[in-house]
């Protein structure tokens, strides 16, 4: 299987379903503000996974299947660029899906202590992750959350609030694509499409996951999800309660 063919098959269709069966014009989402924040999300996650991703593939960390790519910018496929945009897409919209439905109220009082413990949770996984880099072993994994704690610390520290009064949808909205892109990751990964190195992985496998690409998706998630529900809330979208 091609990276192309991985994104005909597991991609595309399931953003092409989710799109079909949302609500129109995402009014009771938060309208043109939804709108935009699928697009804007994207563009950030390309803008800031780019460089990371080529650091990656350059350190041989991770890498593809010969013949798999239709070509390269940089060190990186260009499927794994359409990749970056791709995923924020799907699971941008099946949180716009799942929003609506939720029916926690979304108490917004000022919880200070929610936001310090959030961030000093996260912030503690990048000085973690920083200190991974040291072994050969877990720079895979150091990488990972040197790269995504930062954005995550800074997600709670401004929104932790929203985001807990959010956490069915929060919750859901993250595990559900995470477990279907874990799936879809170990079938490419037992096609060949792209491989893990194991000079710089622990080598722990979940059912034939690496560990790493598992945290990966929960973490890539994670940024897309939280910022999308701050983007909604924080902008005085309607809860889910007073739409129904």
């Amino acid at each position: 299987m091609s990276y192309s063919a991985f994104h005909l098959i597991f991609i595309i269709p399931p953003i092409l379903l989710l799109a079909w069966f949302q609500r129109q014009p995402l009014a009771g989402i938060g309208g043109i503000r939804a709108w935009m924040g699928l697009p804007l999300i994207a563009v950030v996650a390309f803008v800031y996974t780019t460089p990371w991703d080529n650091y990656l593939v350059w350190r041989e960390v991770w890498n593809y299947g010969a013949g798999r790519v239709v070509g390269t910018i940089g060190y990186v496929p260009v499927e794994e660029y359409l990749f970056f945009l791709l995923q924020p897409l799907l699971t941008g919209l099946w949180l716009y899906w799942l929003f609506p439905r939720a029916s926690e109220p979304m108490e917004q009082e000022d919880n200070v202590w929610l936001r310090i413990i959030g961030f000093i949770l996260w912030a503690g996984l990048s000085i973690a992750g920083g200190l991974m880099l040291q072994w050969d072993k877990t720079v895979y994994l150091g990488l990972i959350l040197v790269w995504a704690s930062p954005i995550l610390a800074l997600q709670w520290a401004i929104g932790a609030n929203q985001i807990w009064a959010t956490r069915y949808t929060w919750l859901m909205g993250t595990l559900i694509p995470t477990i279907y892109l874990w799936i879809a990751d170990r079938i490419a990964i037992g096609q060949g499409i792209w491989s893990i190195s194991e000079t710089y992985s622990t080598g722990f496998k979940v059912l034939g996951l690496p560990i790493e690409e598992a945290i990966f998706f929960l973490v890539t998630n994670l940024l897309v999800v939280q910022g999308l529900l701050l983007l909604l809330i924080l902008g005085n979208a309607r809860s889910p309660v007073q739409q129904t």
